[in-house]
């Protein structure tokens, strides 16, 4: 499983850095729709429809909502402020998991889900793109989302006591996160003082990134706790040693449209 994990990283890896930060408008909106279309063929099956049929058309029904949003581009803000709506539902719902999930057991509450955490997503990373600081941005989403697995994942291995969500997902502790949080923020403390920002500057980027990471741990959970209602423990095997697509990006679909917001307030 090791080797697996490894050889299937080694071979992404350069695909998906590429596709983020040599690409530019439409070659990198075609880029970031594949995988969110195949995202949404792995969140079929979570939603209940097993069958390849159901599955197919529920991707390609979220690759044409795509295509129409880029070519609606004033469509992004109400994308993105159904984002910020949905993961703060979300929030509540793996808090209050199972005692609330029989709101969103059936069948086409689940789909409307999953365009509620595929769509901003995209959008999100596209309206990133635009600016001026584009590549940098998507970069810095990403090291932090990635800084957080990481501080988690040892501090979680090294000092977890306290379960963060047992019914959603028993392996993650509070001490987990609190590892993941203060990795990323040191993160954010020495890009902070490398590009010389002011005290009030530094406050913000470190309240931003502090939300980035919590926004993201919901992120994770939403995906556990959608897997756990269905039974199925990846959300499909696409990618050998890792599970699905889903699987690598859950904390990146709420983190991304979220720091897009943030981006946009800032911009303001």
């Amino acid at each position: 499983m090791l080797k697996q994990r490894i050889i299937t990283a080694l071979i992404l890896l350069p695909i998906a850095l590429g596709g983020f930060f040599l690409l530019e408008g439409a070659s990198f909106a075609l880029f970031i729709g594949l995988v969110v279309t195949l995202g949404a063929w792995e969140w079929a099956r979570l939603a209940g429809f097993p069958e390849q049929s159901a599955r197919v058309a529920y991707a390609a029904a979220v690759a044409a909502m795509l295509f129409v949003m880029y070519l609606v581009p004033g469509i992004a803000p109400w994308v993105l402020g159904a984002a910020v709506l949905w993961w703060a539902t979300a929030t509540f719902l793996v808090l209050t998991y199972p005692r609330t999930s029989h709101h969103w057991a059936n069948a086409a509450t689940k789909l409307m889900i999953g365009l509620l955490i595929l769509l901003p997503a995209w959008q999100g990373l596209i309206w990133i793109k635009q600016g001026a600081l584009g590549n940098w941005q998507i970069m810095a989403v990403m090291v932090l989302v990635w800084g957080a697995d990481v501080g988690a994942y040892f501090s979680g291995k090294a000092f977890g006591k306290r379960k963060l969500a047992p019914k959603v997902s028993p392996g993650k502790s509070w001490e987990g996160v609190y590892g993941g949080l203060a990795l990323s923020l040191v993160i954010t403390a020495v890009v902070g003082v490398m590009r010389e920002w002011t005290a009030g500057q530094l406050l913000v980027g470190l309240f931003g990134a502090a939300l980035i990471v919590f926004v993201s741990v919901v992120g994770d959970l939403t995906e556990s706790m959608f897997k756990r209602q269905s039974g199925i423990k990846d959300s499909s095997n696409l990618l050998p040693g890792h599970g699905g697509v889903l699987d690598r990006i859950d904390s990146l679909t709420a983190a991304i449209p979220i720091f897009a917001v943030l981006l946009w307030m800032a911009a303001s």
